[in-house]
């Protein structure tokens, strides 16, 4: 038997760990917790809810122990067969899902981002418009405290398809990531920006800190990315949902710098957007031309997939966007509590 690569102190600092939603999200924190295989009946997946609470909380858990982990969780954990059996029972139901509402979705890298390359002349939808021309501060700070999960660490996911990359697409694809993580400098990481922008509204920076207050759309545009960046066979869907991030920023950042600008948020929140203004229009030209152009040039079978990611996040983005409207409109907050 090889030994393990536990020790005593072999325990993450991550987060604190949160209570379940459900009888799957349940089984995972209680596995975490104790180290032991977690308990569930197969059937509870079938039977749960795909875009649901449980599910999404308990996938989200599953895939943190790729990242920082959860504060006192054994670090190999992150290993475990019975918690890798249960995470991917929990994402091929995610995966099936997402592949039925979008069953009719564009095939073609050109159909799935020839809408994104226009600027719609209605911006009635669009949550950005909404919060830069009527947004109140608190809306900002649910918004910020919502976002979180994804901009603390923007660009982690993305970097495991590096390795999965060759030539013109995997230059590229660094030299992106590269000014994501601040071109050298720790301060300039816009991982870093948003945990600024968090203070200048008044949130905690933590990392995972308002894990616990996330509904489940905002977890599953979260889990959409690990999902794809954990596993090879989805690489081209990764581009495309990284190529979709890139092409839709630029405009969304511009509208929330000015929000955050006309509610007084402060310097670092305006700066946060205001830098992804320009810094995103760049990557746009180099991740439509080089990264996906290098990949297609290298593995044109990919395509298809290239398409899935991008309408996979537009469809999460758009169901997001949808919640937080809705609680909004109804006068209430768009996270499970507000934040304090």
């Amino acid at each position: 038997m090889l030994p393990s690569l536990r020790s005593p102190r072999d325990t993450a600092s991550g987060p604190a760990l949160v209570e379940g939603r459900g009888v799957l999200s349940s089984a995972v924190v209680k596995a975490l917790r104790t180290g032991r295989a977690p308990v569930y009946a197969p059937a509870a997946v079938l039977r749960a809810d795909p875009w649901g609470e449980d599910l999404q909380l308990g996938l989200h858990l599953l895939y943190e122990l790729h990242y920082r982990g959860f504060e006192g969780v054994a670090d190999d954990l992150e290993w475990d067969p019975d918690l890798l059996r249960l995470r991917n029972a929990l994402e091929t139901r995610f995966l099936h899902a997402l592949r039925g509402e979008l069953a009719g979705a564009p095939r073609s890298v050109e159909e799935a981002f020839a809408p994104l390359l226009v600027e719609p002349v209605d911006l009635g939808g669009s949550l950005s418009h909404r919060l830069e021309t009527e947004g109140e501060l608190w809306q900002l700070r649910e918004y910020a405290a919502l976002r979180s999960l994804y901009h603390l660490r923007e660009a982690d996911p993305h970097a495991w398809v590096i390795p999965r990359l060759t030539g013109r697409a995997k230059a590229a694809m660094v030299a992106i990531e590269y000014d994501e993580f601040g071109a050298g400098h720790a301060d300039r990481i816009h991982a870093r920006l948003f945990a600024d922008l968090m203070v200048d509204l008044g949130l905690d920076p933590a990392y995972g800190h308002y894990l616990d207050r996330a509904p489940a759309p905002l977890l599953a545009t979260v889990n959409l990315m690990s999902l794809l960046g954990l596993h090879r066979a989805l690489r081209g869907a990764l581009v495309g949902h990284f190529a979709c991030v890139e092409v839709t920023s630029s405009p969304g950042s511009r509208r929330l710098a000015r929000a955050m600008r006309r509610c007084g948020a402060g310097p670092a929140a305006e700066h946060f957007y205001a830098e992804h203004v320009e810094a995103d229009a760049v990557h746009e030209q180099v991740v439509r031309h080089e990264v996906i152009g290098g990949l297609l040039a290298d593995e044109p079978a990919l395509e298809p997939d290239i398409a899935f990611g991008c309408a996979a996040t537009l469809l999460l983005e758009d169901r997001l966007a949808a919640h937080i409207r809705t609680a909004w409109d109804e006068g209430r907050s768009a996270l499970r509590t507000p934040p304090m």
